[in-house]
């Protein structure tokens, strides 16, 4: 019976792929590491008590929402009800207000079709928000409406007739929403780019950071403010679905009430390792993975297009996701070339988990130094360290700027102990279900050794590796304790969570415990009160 839903199962990804990827006319076959539903489910995670649902703050929030319904009655104009809608959107709310939203852009298309002069034909700035504002919400609007901003060629905007900043902002993020072959909005990125990078040491202040947002990543390309929008894990059923474990790791790394945005981002991270990691292991195929690992490699879109559509998915949720908060960290941080960093590790991560995937299809068994030379990127802890590092280093001083590469080593052991306390909780059910190579295995093949003395043989290996670990923590800078401090937390956090077995793939041992009773659960009264 078991068996049966397995092959169903496969027989969906493979149906699945077959509807929604075009240029895979031969599905390869697609392996299931049978992991369970997550326990954790979202509207549960939803539901955890807050003061903010106590009487008191719900009528507050209550009379908010009336307010701005009052608000919609109240604007001047139809201009001024899509500005509040564009500020709606942004504040991430707009489910609050959807039929109201709804209303007033579909008496936006209805003037524009009768031609009422619902807008000004000259105002650049109002032309571009309706424009955004309709395509964003799924509503027809030609890129014609832009033609009277062109200079007599037809060919280019006019610089006459766009001097307003404002609109050309707009005229920049309506660009964005551009479909193949749409000439005009091609010309609209390109002149409303040039033109506000060119204008741009002249702004204020408040003004020249809305502009470098914009030109850094326009807002249609930004990460929806609820994770679960992003549709990451319903669309990779075959993946471990573990948010919350994740922000378990995330507290573990960084505690401290002062770095909440900090946890989100790393849990984040997190999860995208884990659904990376399962598409290298589990899902795709070689040419695939090749395909997918360029993609990284070349941050590029073009890379994808033969693939199935839950890996493109995967990709352009990580291409979004990174960029925004390469953004935000170096907005928060005073660092301004985050983004060149994070897309290296991620390729460096990418790569290693092909390495691993052409070992296991080639049924190969590497020694084990040969092994390590690669799984200790495989781990993923260099990918933690980076976004650690600019995460936490709020001043780019000199000291900073070379400490990566300097500490390498406190780097590597930590990573290090990663994958080896990994290999040690997941090795048994990934030798039965033929997965790649483990440390376990490796010293079982070269050293034909039992399984059990090869266990104890990288049990004390990452005790050695402890060591030096302590010895690299007390020579460092006082200025960079904070990182030193996450990354040796790496290596705390990851023997908490494979310490009897695998804290991921299996959420019914210690690792649920852990998560009752540090974010679920209430801390009992001290007896002593």
């Amino acid at each position: 019976m078991e068996q049966g839903k397995q092959l169903g199962h496969q027989k969906q990804l493979v149906l699945s792929c077959q509807m929604n990827s075009k240029a895979c006319n031969v599905i390869p076959p697609r392996q299931s590491a049978n992991y369970k539903p997550n326990i954790w489910k979202y509207d549960f995670i939803q539901s955890l008590h807050s003061k903010y649902k106590e009487e008191g703050y719900r009528s507050r929030a209550e009379k908010l929402k009336n307010d701005v319904k009052q608000m919609f009655l109240e604007a001047a104009d139809l201009l001024a009800k899509l500005e509040l809608i564009d500020r709606i959107c942004k504040l991430g709310l707009s489910y609050l207000f959807e039929e109201k939203i709804r209303e007033v852009l579909v008496d936006t298309v209805a003037f524009l079709k009768n031609d009422t002069g619902c807008l000004q034909v000259k105002d650049l700035y109002a032309t571009a928000l309706c424009f955004k504002l309709l395509r964003q919400h799924g509503y027809e609007i030609s890129q014609d409406v832009f033609l009277d901003f062109m200079d007599e060629t037809g060919t280019t905007f006019s610089t006459s007739k766009c001097t307003d900043i404002k609109g050309l902002i707009e005229l920049c993020e309506a660009s964005q929403l551009a479909l193949e072959g749409e000439s005009i909005l091609d010309e609209a990125k390109v002149f409303s780019g040039g033109t506000l990078k060119g204008i741009y040491s002249s702004l204020n202040t408040d003004l020249a950071q809305t502009v470098a947002r914009v030109l850094e990543l326009p807002s249609h390309w930004r990460v929806p403010w609820w994770w679960k929008n992003l549709g990451l894990i319903e669309n990779l059923n075959f993946s471990r679905d573990r948010l919350v474990e994740c922000f378990l790791c995330a507290v573990g790394l960084v505690y401290e009430p002062n770095c909440s945005c900090f946890r989100k981002w790393l849990t984040k991270v997190i999860i995208f390792i884990l659904v990376i990691d399962d598409i290298y292991d589990i899902y795709g195929s070689l040419e695939e993975l090749e395909h997918f690992t360029s993609a990284v490699e070349r941050w590029d879109f073009k890379e994808i297009q033969r693939l199935p559509e839950c890996m493109k998915l995967c990709f352009k949720a990580l291409y979004d996701t990174t960029n925004e908060m390469a953004y935000e960290i170096g907005r928060r941080n005073t660092w301004k070339r985050v983004l060149p960093h994070l897309k290296k590790e991620w390729s460096d991560f990418c790569k290693s988990l092909l390495v691993e995937a052409k070992w296991q299809k080639r049924g190969y068994t590497p020694c084990l130094q040969e092994y390590l030379s690669n799984a200790w990127i495989s781990s993923s802890g260099t990918v933690l360290s980076v976004y650690s590092f600019f995460g936490i280093m709020k001043e780019a001083t000199e000291e900073t700027a070379g400490f990566l590469k300097l500490n390498q080593d406190l780097v590597y052991n930590s990573s290090l102990i990663i994958r080896l306390c990994n290999d040690l909780g997941t090795s048994s059910a990934e030798l039965e279900r033929g997965d790649v190579a483990s440390s376990i295995l490796c010293c079982m093949t070269e050293m034909n050794i039992s399984e059990e003395i090869a266990r104890n043989y990288i049990k004390g290996m990452i005790s050695k590796t402890w060591t030096k670990i302590n010895g690299q923590c007390f020579t460092q800078s006082p200025l960079l304790q904070s990182f030193i401090h996450i990354t040796t937390n790496f290596a705390r956090v990851v023997h908490s969570l494979y310490q009897y077995g695998d804290g991921f793939g299996v959420q019914d041992g210690d690792t649920k415990k852990q998560i009752l009773s540090l974010l679920i659960e209430p801390m009992p009264p001290s007896p002593f009160s």
